[in-house]
């Protein structure tokens, strides 16, 4: 523990992070390219060591101050990338916030839903409450209704609770799943997890012979995606951000596994 007085160093790109203004992989980058100075001096180093408290930080000569934070709730699209920039040229979440048309800070989204699937995101710039949200050991837990290309029974359901092998050894079930409703030849299922293994459902449900055709993830803990459209966004209240809050304390966002 610091000891009373003394401010604690952290590396340079994680600071522009954790003040909001960029991801640390885009803090890095500006650093290497000589845009940054520390106290008056360019540093290429994003390790270089800093306090926040005392320390100046200038981006093209420009002072980088603590940015205001942001927490938004978004109802991705199906065919949109999770991700700043695509290699391959598709759409990404950061054009919904883009056609807004608003003023927005820096923000990174908590976790992934991968192309096909749709719902409820979580945006932020606060990489600290961020990096709790998606801490593995909070077990926050999330809810999804999949349409599935087939009828379900009370077998299936129980098999996804017991759980399935998949090809890299990871056991993958649910925490929860129900039969919502069922039509002639397809199904919905409510499906909820615990924990962010890769493309969890999907691989699961494949393991089982069945083919999802829609997944829509619905809630995050107590966050209902509720009646908001899709392909628009909101900002959380701070008694909707404090109820999906914990304990835990993570140093930054850690990895993103939990697409589906």
């Amino acid at each position: 523990m610091p000891q009373k007085g003394i401010a604690r160093r952290i590396g340079l790109a994680r600071s522009l992070s954790k003040l909001g203004y960029c991801s640390r992989s885009r803090a890095a980058q500006l650093i290497r390219a000589g845009r940054v100075q520390l106290n008056g001096r360019v540093r290429r180093d994003p390790e270089t060591p800093v306090r926040l408290e005392r320390d100046r930080i200038l981006l093209d000569d420009h002072a980088i101050d603590q940015q205001p934070k942001i927490y938004l709730m978004m109802n991705k699209p199906r065919g949109l990338v999770t991700t700043a920039s695509d290699e391959k040229g598709r759409d990404t979440v950061y054009d919904v916030l883009e056609k807004a048309g608003e003023s927005l800070p820096w923000v990174a989204p908590i976790g992934r839903l991968d192309k096909a699937s749709e719902g409820l995101l979580l945006l932020t710039n606060d990489s600290e409450w961020g990096a709790r949200v998606a801490a593995p050991e909070m077990h926050l837990e999330k809810t999804y209704h999949v349409q599935i290309a087939s009828l379900a029974d009370d077998k299936l359901v129980q098999a996804i609770l017991s759980g399935v092998s998949g090809d890299d050894g990871d056991i993958l079930r649910a925490t929860r799943a129900r039969l919502l409703r069922s039509g002639d030849k397809n199904c919905w299922l409510e499906i909820i997890l615990d924990e962010g293994k890769n493309r969890q459902i999907r691989r699961m449900l494949a393991a089982f012979g069945i083919r999802v055709l829609r997944l829509v993830r619905v809630a995050i803990g107590p966050l209902q995606l509720g009646k908001l459209a899709k392909g628009d966004y909101r900002a959380l209240s701070s008694e909707e951000t404090q109820a999906v809050d914990c304990n835990a304390q993570v140093s930054d966002f850690g990895p993103q596994t939990s697409s589906q």
